[in-house]
């Protein structure tokens, strides 16, 4: 059978791999596996030192691993050089751990690019944690670390016990990660400064029967400050420092000190015994190290020691202090000093200098006085800093004699007065007063008078005084001691009280610097000026405070351990001079004002209608400030309502009005700059007011008197045209023709009978329809009424007639024989009889009306007069004018007449019409006024109506009484 020849393509495949073997073997050949790998840990700072021997390679792959558990900690490729000198190579490696934790395993093999060598052979870095090892344990132990620094601790079981917890105080149970069989780690992170027994890490087994821990200790470097040299004696070297923030290490963790590379030490100071001029300073504690440096000249750097053996030499005013120096080189040193002396708590300080100063003196002191002395120096020149103070010496100085008092002359206001001076102090008597001397002299006599230590003041009379026979008065105080008197004070006595009252008073205004007073410059003023105050309220023999102004000063604050809130003070300004002290200004004022403590003295009084508060001034002590003014109230109840706001102390009243009749309660409440003070009360009943009541009759009867004689006034005025509208002339006849000639009696009689048609009725009344007759009167009866009647004076007494009605129109008859009976009087009446200006009422005549029985189709005409007509004269009834014709009420169809109607209608007598104006009656061509009712001829009866008067009859009179009202008003003539 034939051999097939292998496939070339399938030959190269194969070979392919075969040959990059062998050339990754060939390259792994030529790189040197790592040789003689040495392990040296440093256990204080968790370093591990690795070296070894790698040929010429510089790069190698370093696997570090945790060998119990075979977990990798570090894996990295470093460069590392080969150290010439020994042909080594070396690298260190910082655990997170304490290298005592737990076995480390470490290898290294050498690269290049993406070739290695082999991995070296394994070293292992034996841990604490081998099972030979059987103890409870903890590290780190005692590690110092920097604040903000991480550390881990870790805790080895003891073999055969299970682990528990880790625990530290700050942060309770931590954390824990496993790193063997029998070791676990936690790790604290940024650590705070730890106390001075540093911080405490406990670990637990798991039935929390062992235990056990590390201390870790958390501060800073050492950063000391103020380094500096100076020389005491001019010879040595003293340099200080300060030890600058607090590093939180102590003991034998704390800082070291050294000074130009002297021993170290702990304190804070070196001393050498000659002057050096450069210093260097390092500090060094276990986190790092600080250096600082100084330089400078021996003459710039002194600073003198304190002095020694101080002895005082005293007297009443002055001491002398004494001391010594330690070292004789100050002798010719250029010193300045400050002595401090303190008395009683107040402490000054005096300045001497001079070379090798030794003693000073102290001028100014007061006598029989404590005093305590101390001294300290510096270099006049090229000054540094004040030496060391001396101790203390304590002295008191002599007595003497008192000093001057300050004496003040106090005026009443009835010649009397009282000398008064300030007591002294302790410090000014100088030791136990014996008592005062009080002289009161004149160039020719005196008189003296002798007070105790514990009075003030000397009363005097200024009429005893007026018995010297000088004008000045000198009052002279001095004050006694054992050791003598004091020099003698004078106060001249004004003989002429000075008018307070002509001097305006200002206010005074209190800040927190008392009173301030202000005034203008006065020539006469030779020795100043006094001010004196004392409180409002006092009227003699005041407690009186004053104070002495130098010669040129206008402004004073006063300030006063007496003045109180709420007390009002005055204030006078005196002038000094050789003449008695003369007023120039005054004021009032408040420390602080205050509410009034008092109410004001209300009381109430009814005047007419209205009420008056009045109330009394509050005493000036209850005032406890300037009163602005008052607030009147109303008590409603609980609340008070203000009726008024009173500015102004002087307004002490009020009328309180528009309130009614009732019981009322006022209070009155004085203010100040403070508030209002407490209420007055007062209570009143307002009554009514009876004379008001009388007042209101009295002006009632006035008023209706006035308007009486105002009525009347008019009257009298319009008297003409009041006559005319209320009592017209009644008109006399016109006759026509000539009646000059003499008359002759003429006797008329009657018709038998006559009848008088209605010839309007203006509202139509069907009850009233019919005209009802009269019957006729005796003759006797109409000739005495025909008597009352005016007559014209030229006719015969005898003559008498009769109206006829004369009505053109129709009329419907009301019995068969009133034909006859017209027919009648019309033929035989034949007087030529005119009556004028006569009008008619509406029930005159009798007029169809129209079938609704509207009043408005039927009018009257107005001003028909009677008038002859064919030979015949006839009386034509009065008609009030209307604007229908009369044809127009003709036409109706006539009116059904009933004969119970006869008693309704009737003639409405002459009362009942009128001139429509007074000026119409004028126009009428003076036609007589009316003559009254017509009369029938068949009667001699007035026709009068039966019943009460209709609506037209009303409506003539209001348009009467309208119509002269108007006139009246309109009218300018009487």
């Amino acid at each position: 059978m034939p051999r097939s020849r292998p496939n070339c393509s399938s030959f190269w495949l194969l070979c392919l791999p075969l040959g990059l073997l062998a050339m990754h073997t060939h390259a792994k050949n030529e790189l040197t596996v790592p040789q003689q790998v040495s392990l040296s840990p440093d256990m204080s700072t968790q370093q591990l030192s690795i070296s070894w021997l790698g040929g010429a390679a510089t790069t190698f792959d370093l696997m570090i691993l945790r060998t119990e558990l075979n977990e990798t900690v570090f894996y990295e490729t470093v460069p590392v050089p080969v150290n010439p000198m020994n042909g080594h190579h070396q690298w260190n490696w910082t655990s997170v751990e304490p290298l005592e934790c737990t076995s480390l395993s470490v290898q290294i093999r050498s690269r290049d690019g993406q070739m290695t060598s082999d991995w070296s052979q394994t070293q292992i870095l034996q841990g604490s944690d081998l099972p030979s090892n059987e103890k409870f344990q903890m590290y780190p132990q005692d590690r110092v670390m920097p604040v903000g620094a991480n550390t881990t601790f870790c805790c080895i079981v003891e073999e055969g016990k299970f682990f528990g917890t880790m625990y530290t105080g700050k942060m309770g149970i931590m954390n824990t990660t496993r790193l063997s069989r029998r070791s676990y780690a936690a790790t604290l992170v940024n650590q705070r400064p730890s106390g001075r027994t540093g911080t405490n890490i406990l670990c637990y087994d798991n039935l929390k029967t062992k235990l056990t821990g590390a201390v870790v200790f958390v501060g800073y470097p050492p950063l000391p400050t103020d380094f500096v040299c100076e020389t005491r004696d001019l010879t040595s070297t003293v340099c200080q420092w300060n030890e600058g923030r607090d590093t939180h290490l102590y003991g034998r963790r704390g800082t070291s000190y050294s000074v130009n590379k002297s021993p170290e030490q702990k304190q804070k100071r070196y001393t050498a015994n000659q002057w050096e001029g450069n210093w260097t300073l390092v500090a060094v504690n276990p986190l790092g190290q600080y250096s600082l440096t100084d330089s400078a000249e021996l003459s710039h750097r002194v600073r003198p020691v304190a002095p020694t053996n101080l002895f005082v030499p005293v007297s009443a005013w002055n001491a002398t202090v004494l001391w010594q120096w330690e070292y004789n080189s100050y002798s010719s040193l250029a010193l300045v000093c400050q002595v401090e002396l303190n008395s009683h708590g107040y402490k000054t300080m005096r300045t001497f200098s001079g070379v090798g100063l030794q003693s000073v003196v102290l001028s100014d002191l007061y006598p029989e006085k404590d005093y305590s002395v101390q001294v300290r120096c510096g270099a006049q020149q090229n000054f540094w800093k004040w030496g060391d103070w001396s101790a203390p010496l304590s002295f008191k100085t002599k007595t003497t004699v008192p000093e001057t008092p300050d004496a003040w002359v106090w005026m009443n206001s009835d010649n009397t007065g009282q000398v008064v001076w300030k007591p002294l102090t302790r410090r000014q008597s100088h030791r136990q007063l014996t008592g005062y001397e009080v002289t009161f002299w004149s160039p020719e006599e005196n008189r003296t008078e002798i007070f105790s230590s514990d009075t003030f003041a000397a009363p005097f009379n200024v009429t005893q005084i007026d018995a010297f026979s000088s004008n000045k008065v000198t009052a002279t105080v001095i004050a006694k001691n054992s050791d003598g008197v004091s020099q003698p004070v004078g106060v001249l006595i004004p003989l002429h009280l000075t008018d307070e009252e002509a001097l305006a008073v200002s206010r005074a205004v209190y800040s927190d610097k008392g009173f301030s007073l202000y005034w203008p410059s006065i020539a006469n003023a030779t020795c100043g000026y006094v001010v004196e105050w004392y409180e409002a309220s006092c009227k003699r023999d005041c407690p009186v405070e004053w104070i002495k102004v130098a010669a040129g000063n206008t402004n004073v604050s006063l300030e006063s351990a007496n003045f109180q809130p709420g007390v009002r003070y005055n204030f006078s300004l005196y002038s000094c001079s050789s003449e008695p002290p003369e007023l120039l200004q005054r004021w009032q004022g408040y420390m602080q004002e205050l509410v009034p403590s008092s109410p004001v003295s209300l009381s109430a009084h009814q005047q007419d209608s209205e009420i008056l508060l009045t109330w009394g001034d509050i005493p000036l002590v209850n005032r406890r400030g300037f009163i602005l003014g008052y607030n009147i109230y109303v008590s409603n109840g609980p609340q008070l309502t203000l009726l008024a706001n009173l500015s102004g102390v002087e307004t002490r009243s009020y009328t309180v009005k528009g309130f009614s009749e009732g019981s009322y309660k006022f209070i009155v409440k004085a203010y100040t700059a403070a508030g209002e003070g407490t209420g007055a009360p007062a209570s009143l009943s307002l009554e009514p007011y009876a004379d008001w009541l009388i007042l209101e009759i009295l002006a009632s009867l006035g008023i209706t008197a006035l308007f009486l004689v105002i009525v009347t006034f008019i009257c009298y005025k319009k008297r003409k045209w009041v006559k005319k509208a209320f009592y017209p002339d009644i008109p006399e006849p016109k006759l026509a023709g000539n009646w000059s000639r003499s008359q002759g009696p003429l006797d008329m009689k009657p018709s038998p009978h006559s009848m008088v048609h209605i010839v309007e009725k203006p509202e139509w009344d069907s009850s009233k329809e019919m005209l009802v007759v009269i019957p006729e009167e005796d003759e006797d009866d109409e000739e005495q009424r025909m008597g009352d009647e005016p007559v014209d004076t030229d006719e015969p007494t005898s003559l008498r007639y009769y109206n006829q009605v004369v009505d053109e129109r129709p009329i419907r008859p009301r019995f068969p024989d009133s034909s006859a009976s017209s027919a009648s009087s019309l033929d035989s009446a034949r007087t030529d009889v005119t009556y004028t200006g006569i009008q008619t009422s509406g029930s005159s005549l009798v007029w169809p009306m129209d079938p609704q029985g509207s009043s408005e189709g039927l009018r009257p005409q107005a001003d028909l007069s009677v008038s002859c007509r064919n030979g015949g004269g006839g009386y034509r009834p009065q008609m009030q004018p209307q604007a229908q014709s009369l044809d127009t009420g003709l036409a109706s169809p006539e009116p059904s007449l009933e004969p119970q109607a006869a008693s309704a209608g009737g003639y409405k007598p002459q009362s009942s019409w009128h001139f429509d104006s007074p000026v119409e009656a004028g126009e009428n061509s003076g036609l007589a006024p009316s003559l009254g009712s017509p009369t029938s001829i068949a009667s001699t009866q007035f026709l009068l109506p039966d019943g009460e008067e209709d609506v037209e009859e009303k409506r003539q009179l209001s348009s009467s009484a309208a119509t002269w009202f108007t006139n009246l008003l309109s009218s300018t003539k009487p």
